[in-house]
C-alpha cells in the first residue's frame, strides 16, 4: 500500500489550495481516506474523511464550509481543497488510511505555507 501526495505549496492569505493523494497497492474504493494536518509545534488535527466508493464525506466542524474532499476512482486519487486560507492553516497535510482500528498507512505529507 502506498499513498503519494503532491508537492509543497505556498499561498497568499485568502487563496485556496488543493492537495492530492494517489493510492496504490489496494482497492481504492474499499477504504476511507482521512485527512489530518499538523501545524508547527502542534499535534495532529483530524480534518475529516471521504469514502471513495460513493464520495460520502464527513468534515470536522472546525473546517466545515472551507474544506472539500473529493476522490477520483479512475486514478485512485483523493483530494483536499481548502479555501480562504489564513496563516493558521500553515501546516503539513497528510492523507491516511486505516486498517483495523488505527491509521496503518500515511502519505509522506504536503507542506502548505500561507504567507503574504
Amino acid at each position: 500500500v502506498q499513498l503519494v501526495q503532491s508537492g509543497a505549496e505556498l499561498r497568499n492569505p485568502g487563496a485556496s489550495v488543493k492537495v492530492s493523494c494517489k493510492a496504490s497497492g489496494y482497492t481504492f474504493t474499499s477504504y476511507y481516506i482521512d485527512w489530518v494536518r499538523q501545524a508547527p509545534g502542534q499535534g495532529l488535527e483530524w480534518m475529516g474523511r471521504i469514502d471513495p466508493e460513493d464520495g460520502g464525506t464527513k468534515y470536522a466542524q472546525k473546517f466545515q464550509g472551507r474544506v472539500t474532499f473529493t476522490a477520483d476512482t479512475s486514478t485512485s486519487t483523493a483530494y483536499v481543497d481548502l479555501s480562504s486560507l489564513r496563516s493558521e492553516d500553515t501546516a503539513v497535510y497528510y492523507c491516511a488510511r486505516r486498517f483495523g482500528g488505527s491509521y496503518a498507512y500515511w502519505g509522506q505529507g504536503t507542506q502548505v505555507t500561507v504567507s503574504s
